[in-house]
């Protein structure tokens, strides 16, 4: 899998722990992460994400729920991330190649779908503040989708009073990466049309 889609599906910061938090701190922390998830529609941000390495690009996030979502990078990285309410697709301009991979594949079905239980799959972390949640999902069933440490910080006017800082990915081989959302912005209005892309392969819409 392509690096960059691997980091946007698969990704704690310097304050999450790796051991559980205790349960009755858990279970109100992680009512409201549900809250949150459920509260929100849509969401835009800026992201940066950094590998391993420690290089970093960026880009704009655009997340509308339920299933659709789009990661445009900015710079000279000439990528492109669509989730269309089924799958995600990647577009690389540069070699004029597309890839496709089923949402239910990733951890990421965690962000794009509202109704998802994520006190099934995910798993409430220490932190070193009362003003970070982190909850670290993945699918016992299948290791091979990877991880995604979800991060939210206390912010009053975030739905549930707490906003998504980012997400760490790490895929079936440890690698490690980073992301990091600026400027978010909850419930706005954003068209479906936002989530479409050409086709380098051919002219037109998909």
């Amino acid at each position: 899998m392509n690096k960059y889609l691997t980091a946007i599906i698969a990704a704690p910061i310097a304050l999450v722990a790796t051991a559980p938090a205790p349960a009755q701190q858990s279970s109100g922390k992680m009512d409201i992460v549900v809250q949150h998830m459920k509260s929100v529609g849509t969401m835009t941000a800026n992201f940066t994400q950094t590998d391993g390495a420690g290089r970093s690009v960026g880009g704009k996030l655009l997340l509308k729920r339920p299933g659709h979502v789009r990661f445009e990078y900015t710079g000279d990285t000439s990528l492109l991330i669509v989730a269309d309410g089924k799958a995600l697709t990647m577009i690389d301009y540069a070699v004029r190649q597309v890839q496709r991979w089923p949402i239910k594949n990733s951890p990421l079905t965690a962000l794009l779908d509202p109704g998802q239980d994520l006190r099934k799959y995910g798993k409430l972390q220490s932190t070193s503040s009362d003003k970070v949640i982190s909850v670290e999902v993945r699918d016992p069933s299948r290791p091979e989708y990877g991880t995604m440490t979800f991060t939210f910080t206390k912010d009053a006017n975030a739905p549930s009073g707490y906003t998504l800082y980012g997400w760490v990915a790490l895929d079936s081989k440890n690698n490690r990466t980073t992301v990091r959302l600026a400027n978010v912005k909850y419930n706005v209005a954003i068209s479906d049309k936002s989530f479409n892309w050409t086709d380098p392969r051919r002219r037109g819409r998909k």
